[in-house]
């Protein structure tokens, strides 16, 4: 039965699964999964994750929209070359996958990194964006957790390639489960699961090395090394929700409250009872708060001079960042 006071909303049943996809793009294979119809929603994943990481809410959020969840180069199902792995070539990836799918629009939600590739397809590409929004995103100020910083470092990789020994994986993930049962629900053990799978993908050398550069692009061993608050100022005509999970242990959610008074307009919505993945731990809030983002606000209208005004005054904004650079980790 619909719901008459959202016209637009269809049951889930009506809706097929996400299927998995393939384009090949410059002489590598791309993969995504995508599902529904309406205005296009693009999700973009974290570093050494996958599209399905979304499964909870892809179906959920098909009811309305077109749904597109790459799996970003050296990721899941895509190819895993020697290859450029930095957000700017991400961001182009995300542009070149939009254009062979004939789509010139979307609202971008991205996560952890892919709130950075989320940014950055913002900045390259500020006509093709509506509307993004940042999940436990990357990219605001240095804090991160200690094992990613340890493994950005120079053999953080080589102590990574250890899973591939025999009954490595098996015995790690022995103790996960063992400390996942002592800690339960609880902040420490909330984003166990998701941990094992993500170090269960990194058994494969390929796989393990895409992620090492792709770590490397932004954090190493003092924390996050590229920020988005040097240019968040230009998005004040762009609507941008912020969403976080209160016991994120990977990024701080302190991190949410600093990009929330960094950009203009932006909206903030902090999940209780939830680490750096709200939409696993939350996915119903989740798409009720992706929804009515999407239903309040216009997309974004991409205006030249406005933005060539916008960067001629933008040293403004300076001190924020002389703030967030001297403040205590």
């Amino acid at each position: 039965m619909r719901n008459p006071s959202r016209p637009h909303l269809r049951p889930v049943r009506d809706v097929v699964p996400p299927s998995l996809q393939f384009r090949t793009i410059h002489g590598y294979r791309r993969a995504f999964r995508v599902a529904g119809s309406g205005p296009a929603l693009l999700l973009i994943h974290g570093v050494g994750d996958n599209s399905t990481t979304w499964e909870s809410v892809h179906t959920k959020l098909a009811q309305r929209y077109t749904v597109i969840a790459p799996d970003l180069l050296g990721h899941g199902e895509s190819d895993k070359p020697r290859a450029d792995y930095s957000l700017a070539a991400f961001a182009n990836g995300m542009r070149d996958l939009l254009a062979v799918l004939g789509i010139e629009r979307a609202t971008v939600v991205g996560h952890s990194l892919g709130g950075g590739v989320a940014m950055q397809f913002a900045y390259q590409y500020p006509h093709m964006v509506e509307r993004i929004v940042l999940v436990s995103t990357g990219g605001v100020t240095k804090d991160v957790s200690l094992g990613l910083r340890l493994a950005a470092m120079p053999m953080g990789s080589e102590a990574l390639a250890m899973l591939r020994v025999p009954g490595a994986l098996p015995a790690l993930q022995f103790a996960g489960r063992a400390a996942g049962k002592v800690l339960g629900s609880t902040k420490f053990g909330r984003d166990l699961p998701d941990g094992m799978r993500l170090l269960a993908r990194l058994r494969e050398p390929a796989a393990l090395s895409a992620f090492s550069h792709t770590l490397r692009a932004v954090v190493d061993g003092h924390g996050q090394r590229v920020t988005m608050l040097d240019r968040s100022y230009l998005m004040q005509s762009l609507p941008v929700q912020v969403i976080w999970g209160e016991d994120d242990l990977v990024i701080p959610v302190s991190h949410a409250r600093i990009a929330h008074a960094a950009i203009p307009g932006s909206r903030l919505e902090i999940f209780e009872n939830s680490g750096h993945m709200p939409f696993h731990d939350h996915p119903d809030r989740f798409v009720e708060t992706v929804e009515q983002f999407i239903d309040s606000t216009q997309p974004a209208d991409y205006d030249h001079d406005l933005l060539r005004s916008m960067l001629e005054t933008g040293a403004r904004r300076r001190a924020v960042l002389r703030l967030v650079d001297t403040a205590p980790a």
